[in-house]
């Protein structure tokens, strides 16, 4: 081991876990040295990839190992990033940071008074389809954005892992929507006015999360943005479907995702107000730019791209959501903080 690499321990090993491994592996500055699942097949697929790494079968032996790579359902998030940061251990969490934001709120308080990073893997926030649409929306090139749209999904079954339990999950909202409303939030930086939300279940009756979940997210700009998570759309909606004041984005799912189109880049298409249109190619990107940002946080006091606290709104606003479905789409004013 380099004296100087910073030592990550992974908490459960699965295809996210296996992307944070290959990640680790090619960031420089960072080591892994442990990994712990409780499947002994998913331990022996990570050292293959880590062949010297520490494994463990209790969570608990492993937290000593360094900074923890969390990678758990999301109702154990607040319980094993408590615990390492009482430990004195810099926190990498899976999306969503946890499931209410008083959770939320006494992790980011936890790990300021350690001095400790406590940081949300928002990877969405770095696919070159969302990135790419983000360079045009600020270069102006479609004036200012007032309208909003993002949906991901199709008809289809939903699965029988823990995604499809609202218990474990957080619900429908939850497990898309950290993701998809995290990239809104980054997108329009307005204070928000109030949130809406709606879940129908109506066919899957073997899973517990809503068939088809819609937010609603008004801004006291006026403006306004949707996110639509659902199994129950025979006919997509577009990725995106922005409206700016002097032009307009659509993302298009690519048709050869079939069926994981959601794991493929959108085709962006720009209008003009004169009629015109161009597809915009997607902007390079430098891999594993989450996982480099680490390093220079930890070792150079250098800021992240995600911040705990930008995690912490995404999970106000989808409780506020969960809120509001509850009560028939009832407009709820979610308490979100800015410092």
């Amino acid at each position: 081991m380099n004296n100087n690499s910073i030592r990550v321990g992974l908490l459960a090993y699965g295809a996210i876990g296996h992307e944070h491994n290959i990640a680790t592996q090619n960031t420089a500055g960072l080591e892994l040295m442990a990994v712990c699942d409780t499947n002994p097949e998913r331990v022996a697929a990570a050292l293959e990839l880590a062949p010297n790494a520490s494994t463990f079968s209790d969570a608990t032996e492993m937290l000593n190992s360094g900074l923890l790579d969390l990678s758990t359902p999301p109702n154990s998030h607040f319980l094993w990033a408590k615990e390492s940061l009482s430990r004195g251990i810099h926190v990498v969490l899976e999306k969503p940071m946890a499931l209410t934001a008083d959770q939320c709120d006494e992790l980011i308080a936890l790990a300021a008074s350690k001095k400790l990073m406590l940081v949300v893997y928002q990877n969405r926030r770095f696919d070159d389809d969302f990135v790419t649409m983000r360079q045009i929306i600020r270069s102006g090139e479609i004036g200012d954005v007032y309208q909003y749209d993002s949906f991901v999904g199709g008809y289809s079954r939903p699965c029988d892992y823990w995604h499809s339990n609202a218990e474990v999950s957080g619900g429908a909202i939850f497990d898309w929507g950290s993701h998809f409303l995290d990239q809104i939030l980054n997108i329009i930086p307005d204070d928000v006015a109030h949130v809406s939300g709606q879940n129908h279940k109506r066919v899957w009756t073997h899973a517990t999360n809503a068939d088809h979940a819609h937010v609603t997210v008004t801004f006291e700009t006026g403006k306004q943005a949707t996110f639509v998570h659902s199994d129950l759309a025979a006919a997509r909606k577009p990725k995106f479907y922005v409206l700016g004041t002097q032009g307009a984005i659509i993302g298009d799912w690519d048709p050869a995702g079939e069926p994981a189109v959601a794991d493929l880049p959108a085709i962006l298409t720009v209008h003009h107000t004169d009629g015109t249109s161009r597809v915009a190619p997607l902007q390079p990107l430098v891999p594993h730019e989450f996982h480099r940002s680490i390093v220079e946080y930890i070792n150079n006091g250098i800021p992240m791209e995600v911040d705990a606290l930008q995690s912490r709104n995404v999970v106000a606003i989808m409780q506020a959501a969960e809120q509001s479905a509850l009560q028939n789409a009832i407009p709820i004013a979610p308490v979100l903080r800015r410092s």
